[in-house]
């Protein structure tokens, strides 16, 4: 009977804070605890583990064993210390050999046959392990999640006979390695699919070139959503440590499994217009992302943008400021990213046919702007790019022309306006601060005439301001141009479609 001590992980945020598991098994009356701030999960490994090692034909020791998850004060929780519990309790009786522990880190949840089940949050933890110069030893079913870390010696198990059979030397475990998952590039809808919206089609290039938000507004059925889905695309490829970081995210969540054959693709999320607060912003007993931060690096695609509760739209204004979100519980903080582009869609009115050419809409001016009005000016004022979807003819649809361009001529030109913005500030035009854009987006006479002319004439806020002048340094980057002019300008001031009022009034038909 003796002393063992292991190393595992445990889960806080994007976070994965070291455990130190001690094990001590003494005398005396045959008894089980387990202390350093256990939930119930945890608690009930004490059955697990000991089904584990009896099956496994092992010998539970017979007198006290105490279980020590330090630091004490860090809540432990779920499944993913049994495997760490369970070989510290057959090193500390003297079953295993427990020389190679200190440079291994364990993870897994086990069954009462000993085998080892997957568990959630592997690739923080694959990451704070390779930080630490140390092997992961967890359940084959992680072992693709946690070889999307460079660096990391990964052994991969599927039952405890085979952790102490590699333990005691018998037989080694091969190390995991999964090569084709980083190779593999993603593979989006083509813009080509999209007939006509010329105008919405080019309002979509400048989001991704900048990083902008963006609006659409227009009937039922004028390629909306079909506009958003085609957004990733025409974005550029995620770079090593983005695309790990989006997957990190997935990994916390806990919703599903990280799929290497799709780990470089940009997240792509549309919330129903249902979805509560906590479900868009993260959160709950233990804090877990949510869709603003399941979105990052990637589109955040919000449908019906009305229809949203207005206390569950508000939450979205610190987040695109800051690009993070912060959740505070009583005993819980945590911290997430949610560097996404919000795109959103709504119809022009409540039956959606303001403006229809056949007549169709009879909403009251009262009820279009109630309409209108659930979205706040100060959201509103948050959104970049803000134009008309409408309804294309039918002779436009149905008539043969040439071939559309397809996304990967347009990402190509998207890349070439990023790389100019990454050279001149380090960052993307739309995370451009108030100094920046002084330095980077400078006016001439003509120029500022424009746009103090826009802002009298348009009631626009200095927030508005600056969202223009981020805009038309996006389309002159677009132009390969070093500046402003009053064309960038003008296209703009032309994107601020709200701040414009309606084209149509209420039950005209035209």
């Amino acid at each position: 009977m003796g002393l063992c001590v292991l190393h595992s992980r445990a889960r806080e945020g994007m976070r994965a804070p070291e455990v130190v598991v001690e094990v001590y098994a003494g005398g005396g009356l045959p008894a089980m605890s387990i202390v350093g701030l256990p939930e119930l999960a945890v608690k009930e490994s004490r059955d697990r583990v000991r089904g584990a090692i009896l099956n496994g034909r092992f010998e539970f020791p017979a007198g006290r064993v105490t279980i020590n998850l330090a630091p004490a004060d860090l809540p432990k929780e779920g499944g993913r210390f049994d495997l760490a519990i369970a070989v510290g309790i057959l090193g500390a009786s003297g079953q295993v050999r427990t020389g190679s522990l200190p440079g291994l880190e364990l993870l897994g949840e086990l069954a009462l046959t000993g085998a080892l089940r997957p568990v959630s949050a592997v690739l923080p933890a694959a990451l704070a392990a390779r930080d630490a110069g140390r092997a992961l030893l967890l359940p084959r079913a992680n072992a693709a999640e946690a070889a999307l870390v460079d660096g990391l010696d990964i052994l991969p198990a599927e039952h405890l006979l085979e952790v102490c059979a590699h333990l005691n030397g018998d037989t080694a475990i091969a190390p995991f390695d999964a090569p084709e998952a980083r190779e593999h590039r993603p593979r989006y809808p083509d813009l080509a699919d999209v007939q006509g919206q010329e105008h919405a089609k080019r309002a979509l290039e400048i989001a991704a070139a900048g990083g902008h938000s963006l609006l659409f507004i227009g009937p039922p059925g004028t390629g909306k959503s079909m506009l958003a889905n085609r957004l990733p695309g025409i974005l550029p490829t995620l770079a090593d440590d983005e695309a790990l970081e989006v997957a990190a995210i997935r990994s916390v969540s806990g919703q599903a499994e990280v799929d290497p054959a799709s780990w470089r693709e940009r997240p792509f999320r549309a919330p129903h217009h249902t979805a509560s607060g906590v479900a868009l912003v993260g959160g709950g007993g233990t804090p877990r992302p949510g869709e603003i931060s399941l979105a990052h690096l990637g589109v955040l695609f919000l449908d019906e943008l009305p229809e949203f509760d207005r206390r569950v739209l508000e939450v979205l204004r610190e987040p695109l400021e800051s690009g993070r979100i912060h959740i505070s519980r009583a005993a819980r903080h945590a911290e997430f990213p949610a560097r996404f582009q919000l795109v959103a869609a709504m119809n022009p009115c409540p039956c959606g046919y303001l403006g229809d050419p056949q007549g169709r809409c009879r909403c009251t001016a009262e009820q279009v702007a109630r309409y209108r009005a659930r979205i706040s000016g100060p959201l509103l004022d948050r959104i970049d790019l803000q134009l008309e979807v409408p309804r294309l003819p039918a002779e436009r649809l149905t008539a043969p022309g040439s071939p559309a361009e397809p996304s990967a001529a347009v990402r190509a030109r998207v890349e070439r306006a990023r790389a100019r913005q990454r050279q001149r500030a380090g960052c993307t035009n739309a995370a451009l601060d108030t100094g920046a854009l002084e330095r980077h987006c400078p006016l001439d006479d003509h120029g500022r005439q424009l746009v103090t002319q826009a802002m009298h004439r348009l009631s626009l806020s200095a927030r508005a301001y600056h969202r223009i002048l981020k805009v038309a340094r996006t389309i002159a980057d677009l132009a390969d141009s070093d500046a402003i002019t009053v064309a960038h300008l003008g296209e703009a001031i032309g994107y601020r479609r709200l701040d414009r009022g309606g084209a149509a009034q209420p039950g005209a038909g035209g």
